[in-house]
């Protein structure tokens, strides 16, 4: 941090040189483990590839296409989704129990800031090096599947907000999903029930566009493939400029709504808490 105290400065600019330190302080931690970082990325990124080779060669068995969706265009879709699904990586609902049981998370309720702010910016600073690490392999799966991808400076610039605003929203969903742990020891069921509906509703799975009418009208209804599917189709969705800026403005609007009910559900957390630990 700066020499000047957090207390005496600025609450903005407290808050975002509290950040830029944060996100430094992980880029350095994670170039010094740079050959387990690039192992863990490969390892998130096998779950898309795996979808990519599967539906590539299902629209390649049925004469080029599955409903309207080319071979290169899948393979346009779940490269993308490669990035995408790094972006999305947050701290897992899973950790939180070791948290409590460790005493991680009585030390972060002495720290000044909400401890959601500490998992924002350290997993933000570590993707600036994932990212970096990702180009390579991003290069390899293009020269391998051939995608259809043709985009415009807009789409650019929409998909860069779009996938931070797809990390946002996961961070309040998982951090959601994570306090559970307080108020009961048998959270695992709620998890993989979670992310089942995660992999149906968000285009995580395949395109919602390749879901049953019903799927992709609950879809809309939830925070789901504001996360996955829409920063995708930033870039091989071809949409509009409307469409683009209007999910951007949905984005937001449950991001707003994640951070109001991470507040109400922290502060009701909390005071169930019981500190443990070493």
């Amino acid at each position: 941090m700066s020499a000047v105290p957090l207390a005496r400065q600025h609450p903005v600019r407290a808050m975002v040189d509290f950040y830029v330190t944060a996100m430094r302080t992980q880029v350095q931690t994670q170039f010094q483990y740079r050959a387990a970082a690039y192992m863990y990325l490969v390892g998130m990124v096998a779950e898309p590839v795996i979808y990519l080779v599967v539906w590539t060669t299902i629209a390649k068995q049925q004469g080029g296409e599955v409903q309207g969706i080319t071979v290169g265009q899948f393979a346009a879709y779940y490269i993308v989704w490669t990035l995408v699904r790094n972006m999305n990586i947050v701290f897992t609902p899973y950790g939180w129990e070791w948290r409590i049981r460790e005493g991680q998370f009585s030390a972060a309720l002495l720290r000044p800031l909400h401890p959601i702010h500490y998992d924002i910016a350290e997993f933000a600073g570590g993707k600036l090096i994932w990212v970096v690490l990702y180009l390579p392999i991003a290069a390899g799966l293009t020269l391998i599947f051939d995608p259809d991808l043709s985009v415009t400076p807009l789409e650019v610039c929409v998909f860069f907000v779009a996938i931070w605003g797809a990390y946002l929203i996961r961070t309040m969903l998982l951090w959601l999903l994570g306090m559970v742990t307080f108020w009961t020891t048998r959270g695992s069921a709620i998890f993989e029930t979670y992310i089942m509906a995660e992999l149906l509703l968000s285009g995580r799975l395949v395109p919602l566009k390749l879901m049953p009418e019903w799927t992709q009208s609950v879809a809309d209804f939830l925070p789901f493939q504001w996360a996955f599917y829409f920063p995708i189709q930033t870039l091989v969705g071809d949409l509009p400029a409307g469409e683009l800026l209007g999910g951007l403005g949905m984005q937001v609007l449950w991001i707003a709504v994640g951070s109001f009910l991470v507040w109400i559900c922290f502060r009701a957390s909390v005071s169930k808490y019981s500190a443990v630990g070493n």
